[in-house]
């Protein structure tokens, strides 16, 4: 259809998280204007300046002033891509909104064929699949693989562009890169996944903003998302499970304590040092799970409220 300008409807917006990329965004927006502009759909291209201490914030006002469909952000600071994204996705007019970096390692000219399964009604989410080279692959294989099997959803590529309907942003935590999660929970959601293969590219300026330290990082973060998801709306199930298990364990020691002493005449301290540490423990962990499902009622009662809201808007706007 054509690339949008000014203040109409679009059907896509491209989300651009810009971290010193003052090299690379002329050239990335020049192949975004060359691949959309004769795209089946209307787009625009928002950019977030995260924070960057290069010359990004003048090129891209520069940019914004020579092409209508681009728009631009700021953060003041570093904030990261997930909130990046979000001050993009807020700022953004699409119903369909794709996350694609400012470095050149994709190419825009494969944007169309990432939106057209959501276009089609066939998917709510669409991940791309690296194509070519990549120097993290290893690591990056050992990440996938963690969580095809703690999840159990078959996508091949977690950590690479995404194309996704709105209703995607709103149902995923904004939280410090959480972004790489966006298909897991998605999938636990309710939203249809699909796949495409996207190119990689080698960066033609600047350094990656990604080193080894972010690998305890992004572990951590998985463990995080994987024991929210399987215990945020029922944490009984794990505090009050093992804390029972573990009060278990100290009444049988306690028994076992009982029968040393008195029936064989014999003291064990480190015993009772143990009985102590498990039932204090276990007490304690049955605790947290009464406050887990206080907690968990509360974020019930605000889901509910947020789709309430959300239908009050839908038929508003009917």
């Amino acid at each position: 259809m054509s690339l949008a300008g000014g203040r109409g409807a679009v059907d896509v917006s491209v989300l651009v998280p810009a971290k010193d990329e003052a090299e690379n965004l002329p050239a990335f927006v020049e192949q975004a204007a060359a691949a959309l502009a004769p795209a089946p759909f209307s787009a625009e291209v928002v950019v977030v300046d995260d924070g960057s201490a290069d010359d990004t914030p003048r090129i891209l006002a520069e940019l914004a002033a020579r092409h209508p469909f681009l728009r631009w952000e700021r953060h003041r600071t570093r904030q990261g891509i997930a909130d990046a994204l979000r001050t993009a996705g807020e700022a953004a007019r699409g119903d369909v909104l794709v996350f694609y970096p400012a470095d050149l390692q994709y190419l825009p000219s494969e944007i169309p064929a990432l939106v057209a399964p959501i276009l089609a009604g066939d998917a709510d989410l669409v991940t791309g699949i690296k194509q070519g080279h990549y120097e993290k692959a290893f690591v990056s294989g050992i990440y996938n693989g963690l969580c095809r099997l703690l999840f159990g959803i078959r996508v091949t590529d977690l950590n690479s562009v995404k194309a996704y309907r709105r209703a995607v942003m709103d149902a995923v935590p904004s939280r410090p890169d959480w972004h790489r999660f966006f298909a897991v929970i998605a999938s636990a959601q309710g939203f249809r996944l699909a796949e495409r293969p996207v190119t990689l590219m080698p960066r033609r300026a600047g350094h990656s903003k990604f080193g080894l330290g972010r690998i305890p990082v992004g572990v951590m973060d998985l463990l995080s998302v994987w024991f929210q998801l399987k215990f945020g709306r029922k944490p009984m199930l794990f505090f009050g499970v093992t804390g029972t298990v573990l009060f278990a364990l100290g009444f049988l020691a306690g028994l076992a304590a009982l029968v040393i002493r008195f029936g064989f005449g014999v003291g064990f301290r480190p015993l009772l040092n143990l009985i102590e540490t498990l039932v204090i423990s276990g007490i304690a962990l049955f605790g947290f799970g009464f406050l887990g499902e206080m907690l968990a009622g509360q974020s019930e009662e605000l889901r509910e409220l947020h789709r309430q809201m959300g239908r009050r808007t839908r038929d508003r706007e009917d």
